[in-house]
């Protein structure tokens, strides 16, 4: 952060506290012209009102919490680049990119402010490991009857998967429903656990410079259609006629790289599930812009172990109950 931006959030910041100050004084006086404890002349529903001052509990907690947050911005790194009084600063401190947020990790580890946590890592490995090297060792179809490898699975996934596919694994905007039975690169175990592993890096290209914007209208026509949309049939005809250079990706009849067996992930177009969503705007918009989507590969983050117990949890989610 440079100088500016430092002095700014000084500022800022201290303005703010004053201000919350000031506001804790003034709420303290009383200029309703009515004594506390008497009717300030306002009656509804039966249910009068009196001038009753906030309890004083209640307004020294406010000065404590303002008391706190002055000690809390000396103390540590709230205001720019002053590291507080307890020279206090966070390892990811100035990182703009991944190759400085690498360099800041590696140095840390250097200077030993991670030891405790490599430490702990450790024991965790020692005391569990040999628990998910057992549940590897059992196939997919095995450990989907397995409540208990379930269970360990749903840990997994809450904690590395839930963030995107949220908690009940049915997805968001750009980010796959995983209880269906509508998958981008297959639902096998075996895809899933390639998919877990490798990641998978997905694009769909613009259309706006080769289609224009009545290009785009017609296209979306079409595309809506094959879900059984009801549209403008003279525009479905002529998108129609342009469909074949999406067809390397998604098919001739619509049905996404999974039916064709292809590499690409695309969508199936005719089941009405849509990634990025199905209204009429939304698909022009993917049609114009064009989509990216990255899943990470979880390899070297949980290691094949947990991967192959989270690709149980995650493949169970699809069966039938």
């Amino acid at each position: 952060m440079t100088s500016f931006w430092s002095i700014w959030v000084i500022v800022l910041t201290l303005a703010c506290l004053a201000l919350i100050f000031g506001l804790l004084l003034w709420n303290l006086k009383n200029y309703t012209g009515v004594e506390e404890g008497e009717s300030c002349g306002h009656e509804f529903d039966g249910i009068e009102e009196l001038n009753n001052p906030l309890p004083k509990w209640w307004t020294y907690m406010f000065f404590a919490t303002f008391i706190w947050s002055v000690y809390y911005l000396a103390a540590y790194p709230g205001l720019g680049n002053f590291a507080g009084f307890l020279n206090w600063t966070s390892s990811n401190q100035g990182v703009t990119s991944l190759e400085e947020s690498k360099k800041a990790i590696e140095e840390a580890k250097a200077n030993g402010h991670w030891v405790q946590l490599d430490k702990e890592f450790e024991a965790a490995d020692e005391r569990f490991g040999p628990i998910f090297k057992a549940f590897a060792e059992q196939d997919i179809e095995t450990l989907v009857k397995d409540q208990k490898a379930l269970e360990i699975g749903q840990r997994l996934f809450a904690q590395n998967c839930a963030q995107c596919h949220g908690s009940d694994a049915r997805g968001a905007m750009g980010f796959p429903n995983l209880t269906d039975n509508d998958w981008l690169y297959g639902g096998t175990p075996d895809k899933i656990k390639e998919t877990l592993l490798q990641g998978r890096v997905a694009a769909m290209p613009g259309w706006q410079d080769a289609l224009g914007d009545q290009g785009i209208k017609e296209m979306t026509a079409y595309v809506l259609s094959l879900s059984g949309r009801k549209v403008n049939q003279k525009d479905a005809a002529a998108g129609q006629a342009k469909f074949a250079m999406c067809a390397a990706c998604h098919g001739m009849d619509g049905k996404g790289s999974v039916a064709h067996n292809l590499p690409f992930g695309a969508p199936d177009l005719t089941d009405n599930i849509w990634l990025y969503g199905g209204s009429q705007r939304a698909v022009e918009e993917t049609l114009r812009h064009g989509r990216a989507g990255v899943m990470p590969a979880w390899k070297d983050i949980l290691g094949e172990d947990k991967v192959h117990l989270l690709t149980a949890y995650v493949y169970s989610l699809s069966q039938e109950k």
